[in-house]
């Protein structure tokens, strides 16, 4: 690695209460991605890798230790300042889609630059292109139930493009889709990482892992391995 440090987690914990039972989820996580690095944190489910993603992503906020995302501390952020980066600085893919069924593949894809103040005529513009940029531009004016499981995860990608984020992060974005539909996404991936993007994808298969110029392996809240993807295989 050799970049500008983009993430960097120092000895972070994240634990859970639930009145007097205490749940550690993440236990002294130490991890560095650079600006343009392609990484899978790979994990069983109940590893932690969920909760590395949430920390990651500035869903949740560390119990222990030192999260610093493009230099800035994340822990001494306001819930204002920790929204505004999740809108802005980072793009994200989930395995449900999250799209609203009422609402056109464009109007999926604007809503995060609703949330950001942007003019209108800009937000349609801008959701078109991104629509354009993952090969759905002619799908522009359908509904999530019109589209099939791949085409619905390209709009979500698009939604995650379209504030410009430095950092996307994909929580297992294959999930829920076939073969055909998986390759055609992290093919979709690939393209944006060799286009510059930090791409973070979480996810249990090895398959998809292979993807990632890198690969984090997480089990029972710790990390236990980071290292270079082996393309022929880390099987």
């Amino acid at each position: 690695m050799s970049g500008e440090v983009l993430i960097e987690l120092t000895d972070v914990g994240k634990t859970y209460r639930n009145g007097s039972l205490e749940v550690a989820a993440l236990r002294h996580a130490n991890l560095r991605i650079d600006t343009g690095e392609y990484v899978a944190i790979m994990g069983p489910s109940g590893s932690g890798k969920s909760t590395l993603m949430h920390v990651l992503g500035c869903l949740d906020v560390a119990t222990s230790g030192n999260y610093r995302l493009a230099g800035s501390d994340v822990g001494s952020l306001s819930e204002d300042e920790l929204a505004n980066i999740r809108n802005r600085r980072i793009g994200f893919v989930f395995q449900q889609f999250n799209l609203l069924a009422s609402l056109s593949a464009w109007r999926n894809v604007e809503l995060p630059l609703c949330y950001a103040g942007v003019p209108k005529a800009e937000r349609r513009e801008r959701a078109l292109a991104a629509l354009e940029r993952v090969g759905l531009a002619a799908r522009s004016d359908h509904r999530p139930g019109q589209l099939s499981g791949g085409q619905q995860q390209r709009v979500a990608i698009a939604r995650a493009l379209v504030t410009e984020p430095s950092l996307i992060l994909a929580d297992e974005p294959t999930g829920n889709l076939d073969s055909a539909s998986t390759t055609d996404v992290l093919g979709l991936l690939a393209e944006l990482h060799a286009a510059g993007r930090t791409i973070v994808l979480i996810t249990h298969e090895t398959d998809v892992a292979e993807a990632a110029a890198r690969v984090v392996r997480i089990l029972d809240g710790e990390i236990y391995s980071d290292s270079a993807n082996d393309p022929a295989g880390v099987r």
